[in-house]
């Protein structure tokens, strides 16, 4: 009988822990799937698509410059990259979970030969830690990336 117990007490242990890393499991997933089409948005070059991902009050603030604000100013964000380098691939590198937040770590490449273009070619990293709101929507971005590295880049040096 005592083994029995045990066994049951083990099994619902297991079968718990098992549980909660399926939800956590479908948690990431669904992230990601919303990760690789936040991408797509991106390299669709229709900035509207991108902001769409955002709350109509969400913010992106890149290397703690000053936040877009809205999807207004987030579409008008992801213009200024989008005319720069009209040909322009964003790569979803991957995606993880950070306490409350998610990390969506991407790739940007293209020529700079939009208006006033330099003609160079970028390729650089970064990521975004996003806060999602109940809507499963973003509202609050922080991104980062190597602003040195990007310049030295844009500018061919």
């Amino acid at each position: 009988m005592k083994n029995n117990r045990a066994f049951l007490v083990t099994f619902l242990i297991i079968l718990i822990i098992m549980t909660g890393c399926k939800s956590h499991k479908s948690e990431l997933d669904k992230m990601v799937e919303f990760g690789q089409k936040y991408t797509d948005a991106w390299n669709s070059k229709v900035p509207e698509k991108m902001a769409s991902f955002y709350a109509e009050d969400g913010t992106l603030t890149v290397n703690n410059g000053t936040p877009a604000v809205g999807r207004k100013q987030l579409a008008e964000t992801a213009n200024s990259y989008m005319e720069a380098f009209p040909d322009m691939v964003l790569t979803m590198d991957s995606l993880t979970i950070e306490n409350d937040s998610f990390r969506y770590y991407w790739t940007f490449k293209g020529t700079n030969t939009g208006p006033n273009g330099t003609g160079n070619k970028v390729n650089f990293s970064g990521f975004e830690e996003w806060t999602i709101n109940d809507q499963g929507l973003v509202q609050k971005s922080i991104g980062t990336y190597n602003a040195v590295d990007y310049e030295k880049q844009l500018n061919g040096n």
